[in-house]
């Protein structure tokens, strides 16, 4: 359940191989630091917090996680959650809830949910995600523009209107730096892939505002000095109205950090060609933000990007992720005087990119081209993450795919006549064709297929009620249900209890171990009677012909 990959990896652990991860890790730490500082800012926390964040859950991912490439920070994905808890709850709501996601993601791991979070439908995560990168390249507007709005609103619209209202204050030098920073990073990227644009615009915008004294807004004239050195970790001050009115916001950054970090590994895994141990990632994630919280910080997932960066660059243990966390606490004792002159304008143009990276507007077309319940959910999450909140849209897009799951598989034929239709094979595998056997008459057979759950027991129900003319033996063929949940069961007793009152005996032919074991376990079973159900549709038929010459003696 719990085997950090690290210690797989160093049983076998070369010279070469640890040259390799060095540089990886150099590499990854130096791209990761004004990621960092961006997400921190985005999220409406000072820029230190985006850092030790990166430091710690970094360091306490790549050391204790179930990939042997992740690498662990904040990410995107949390901006819009985390700004919202900011302004709901301020920063000990935020480190508070924090603590509490990273609990909730270690009980995920423990009791084996590794494996459940790709269920998650695909239109879900894509709207939420999709909305996500709106929202965060919605917000970098004040600082593309160089507006000097002090507290923008959180709200879509609200903000939107705020920043129509302050247009008349855009700065020309704030959108000079923006667009130079879109220009370098997507030029830069074409014609060089070692070393990333977003690192080469943060140094250029920062000496060139810096050397021309540029009249727009930096790290500095804002949130001050940046500290050297990591805080010692505190507990937060909370209360228990507090906890309850924050564990919504701590589900949701529990989820997202499942969703993101497994997905992380899973594409991890196609580039390196090996197999992440799912469990252990959520139980390092919940280590890693409990830690990051401890110490003040943010929520942290493993980052797609940054560990692609990592896998190109060589990295191929924990090692790697191990020394970026430590080149981050290097650049944090040596450079954190320089980051107070970076231009917010340039950290705006960093996230605008990310945002569209993140947006995966060619997987939203190709939704909007798929079966309109798949339409829906994407459309609803999407537009509830931007109008609303991310919590309630992803609430709302897992409850309405899962009800429209349950209506498709309702309009599929389950329950079927197939006394003089039937083609095929029994349960033994021999072939056995109904239509051409003699079949008493009185004897009707009937085959339910698939999963036998609430959303077709009423039809079930239905369909058995719906004869005119009862027969005196009705065989359930059931070799093709795989399961049966408590409403099926109730529908089935009911069936049973309505055809003995009108001298109909029910036959069960071909039962699967989980629905046999439900029955019995339900006493259901009994109520049949053991020699009424049946291995077989031969072993059924033979039954049913006993039970009428019996009848006919009397």
């Amino acid at each position: 359940m719990f085997k950090p990959k690290l210690f797989t990896c160093l049983k076998d652990y070369s010279g070469e191989q640890f040259r390799a991860d060095m540089i990886a890790g150099l590499i990854v730490g130096v791209v990761a630091m004004p990621l960092a500082i961006a997400f921190a800012i985005a999220s409406g926390v000072s820029p230190d917090k985006g850092l030790v964040t990166a430091v710690v859950a970094g360091f306490l991912i790549a050391a204790l996680g179930g990939s042997r490439v992740q690498i662990g920070g904040p990410t995107g994905a949390f901006v819009v959650i985390v700004y919202s808890i900011v302004q709901k709850h301020g920063m000990d709501g935020l480190i508070l809830s924090t603590l509490m996601a990273g609990i909730i993601l270690m009980i995920f791991g423990f009791v084996r949910l590794g494996g459940v979070i790709k269920f998650i439908p695909y239109p879900v995560t894509v709207g939420f995600t999709s909305g996500i990168a709106i929202l965060i390249a919605s917000s970098q507007f004040n600082d593309f523009l160089g507006l000097g709005i002090k507290n923008v609103p959180a709200e879509f619209f609200e903000k939107w209107h705020s920043y129509y209202e302050n247009i008349n204050q855009v700065s020309p030098y704030a959108i000079g730096i923006g667009v130079s920073t879109l220009a370098i990073i997507l030029v830069w990227k074409k014609c060089f892939k070692t070393i990333p644009g977003s690192l080469v615009a943060l140094l250029s915008m920062t000496i060139i505002a810096t050397v021309f004294e540029l009249p727009v807004e930096t790290i500095g004239s804002k949130y001050g000095e940046i500290p050297h050195a990591l805080p010692m970790p505190k507990l937060p001050s909370f209360d228990l109205g507090m906890i309850q009115s924050l564990i919504p916001s701590a589900f949701t950054i529990a989820i997202l950090a499942a969703i993101e970090s497994l997905l992380s590994a899973v594409v991890a895994d196609g580039m390196i060609g090996g197999k992440h141990r799912s469990n252990t990632e959520l139980i390092a994630q919940g280590i890693a933000n409990i830690a990051s919280a401890l110490f003040g910080g943010m929520p942290a997932t493993g980052a797609i990007a940054r560990t692609a960066t990592n896998v190109q660059s060589g990295g191929r243990t924990p090692i790697a992720g191990i020394v970026h966390a430590l080149t981050l606490v290097l650049i944090m004792y040596l450079f954190s005087k320089w980051a107070i002159y970076i231009p917010l304008a340039c950290l705006a143009g960093i996230l605008v990119v990310v945002a569209y990276h993140m947006s995966e507007w060619r997987s939203f077309l190709r939704i909007l081209r798929s079966p309109r319940s798949d339409v829906v959910v994407l459309l609803s999450t999407f537009f509830l993450t931007i109008v609303f909140d991310l919590t309630l849209a992803i609430q709302i897009g897992i409850v309405l795919s899962a009800f429209l799951l349950i209506h498709r598989l309702s309009l599929t034929p389950n329950i079927d006549n197939i006394t003089k239709e039937i083609t095929g094979s029994d349960e033994n595998g021999d072939t056995l064709d109904l239509g051409q056997r003699d079949i008493p008459d009185g004897v009707e057979v009937y085959e339910i297929v698939g999963a036998f759950f609430f959303g077709v027991a009423a039809k079930f129900t239905e369909t058995m009620n719906l004869l005119d003319d009862r027969p005196k033996i009705r065989i359930l063929r059931m070799r093709n249900v795989l399961s049966i949940d408590a409403t099926a069961l109730q529908a089935l007793d009911q069936v049973v209890n309505s055809s003995c009152k009108h001298n109909v005996a029910i036959l069960l032919s071909g039962l699967r171990d989980q629905p046999l074991k439900a029955l019995k376990h339900s006493g259901l079973f009994d109520e049949i009677g053991e020699e009424n159900i049946l291995p077989n549709i031969e072993s059924a038929l033979l039954r049913a012909q006993f039970l009428l010459n019996r009848d006919a003696e009397k």
